[in-house]
C-alpha cells in the first residue's frame, strides 16, 4: 500500500491510502480518520452514495470530531472499481461510482464489479494491518446508495458488523427506479437473484439482534421515488426490529443534511459497539 497523504485532523490524523486491489482487479484508494493515541480503536465504515468517492464523506460529512471523542476510527471507502479497464456508463446510476455494494455477475461489470466482498473481505485486513483496532465487530454507516450498503451489508455480515445506521438510504431497490435498472444490469432479469442486496427482503429473512437509526430529510427531492424508508419500517415492525425513523423537516438529501445529524450517528454507534 501507499500512503498518498496525511494531514493533522482533531488531535489525530486524516489519511488516504492507495493500494492494488487483487478482489477487484484494480487500483483502489480508501480514506480513514485516526484519533490521537496509541489504541485500540473501534472501527466505524461509512459508505458514500451515487457519484462519490471516499472524498465526500471525508470532508463534508464532519465526522471526525464526533469520532476523536469516541476512539473510533472512520473508514471511508470508494464507491465502485475505478481505472480505464474498468466498464463504465454515461447513466450517472451505473459504472464507476455507483457500485451499489454488491457483485455483478453481468458482462461487463462482474470482472471488477464485487464492492460487497471488497468492503468485508479485503478493506478490513488492509485497515487491520495498519492500525491496532478493538476487538469485536466494527459500525457501519451510509448515505444513499451507501446507506442501502450499511444495511444489506450489515444484515448479511452480522458477525462483521455490530451496530448499522442509514442517512437517506435506498431500501428497496427491487421496487424503485434505480434499482431496477441497476439490478438489471448488474444481475440480470432473474428478479430472486436481486432480493439478497434489497434492505426490506434481508429485514424480513434475516431480521437484526439490535435497533437501527435512520434518518430521512422531508424535502429530499427522491424521497417518495426512490428512498421508501416507511416499507423497511414496515418490514422491520413485522420482525419484531425496533427501528428508529426520524424524518429531519426541511433538510434535503445533501451533505448539509448528514453533517447535521452525524454526530447523533457517531454516538449510537459508540454505545452499541
Amino acid at each position: 500500500m501507499e500512503q498518498i497523504a496525511s494531514v493533522k485532523l482533531h488531535g489525530g490524523t486524516h489519511q488516504v491510502w492507495r493500494h492494488k486491489s487483487d478482489l477487484l482487479d484494480c487500483d483502489m484508494e480508501f480514506a480513514l480518520f485516526v484519533p490521537q493515541g496509541d489504541g485500540p480503536f473501534r472501527p466505524l465504515y461509512f459508505l458514500s452514495g451515487l457519484t462519490c468517492t471516499w472524498e465526500n464523506a471525508a470532508t463534508k460529512a464532519g465526522a471526525q470530531q464526533a469520532a476523536a471523542a469516541a476512539n473510533m476510527v472512520l473508514i471511508f471507502p470508494d464507491t465502485s472499481p475505478r481505472g480505464d479497464a474498468v466498464a463504465n456508463d454515461e447513466n450517472y446510476a451505473l459504472g464507476q461510482g455507483a457500485g451499489f455494494y454488491m457483485t455483478a455477475t453481468q458482462a461487463p461489470w462482474a470482472s471488477h464489479y464485487k464492492m460487497d466482498r471488497y468492503i468485508t473481505e479485503e478493506l478490513p485486513a488492509l485497515v487491520a494491518s495498519l492500525l491496532p483496532l478493538a476487538e469485536g465487530k466494527a459500525g457501519i454507516t451510509g448515505h444513499s446508495m451507501g446507506g442501502h450498503g450499511a444495511l444489506t451489508l450489515a444484515m448479511t455480515y452480522p458477525h462483521l458488523f455490530g451496530s448499522v445506521s442509514a442517512f437517506a438510504p435506498i431500501v428497496a431497490p427491487t421496487q424503485v427506479p434505480w434499482g431496477r435498472d441497476i439490478f438489471t444490469a448488474y444481475l440480470g432479469t432473474e428478479e430472486d437473484e436481486w432480493q439478497r442486496y434489497d434492505a426490506c427482503h434481508l429485514i424480513a429473512t434475516r431480521g437484526w439482534e439490535d435497533d437501527i437509526l435512520i434518518d430521512v430529510g422531508s424535502d429530499d427531492p427522491f424521497y417518495a421515488e426512490q428512498l421508501r424508508p416507511e416499507l423497511f419500517a414496515e418490514a422491520a415492525k413485522a420482525a419484531s426490529v425496533p427501528v428508529t425513523l426520524r424524518y429531519q423537516e426541511g433538510y434535503d438529501h445533501s451533505y448539509y443534511f448528514v453533517t447535521s445529524f452525524i454526530d447523533d450517528h457517531i454516538a449510537w454507534h459508540a454505545a452499541r459497539l
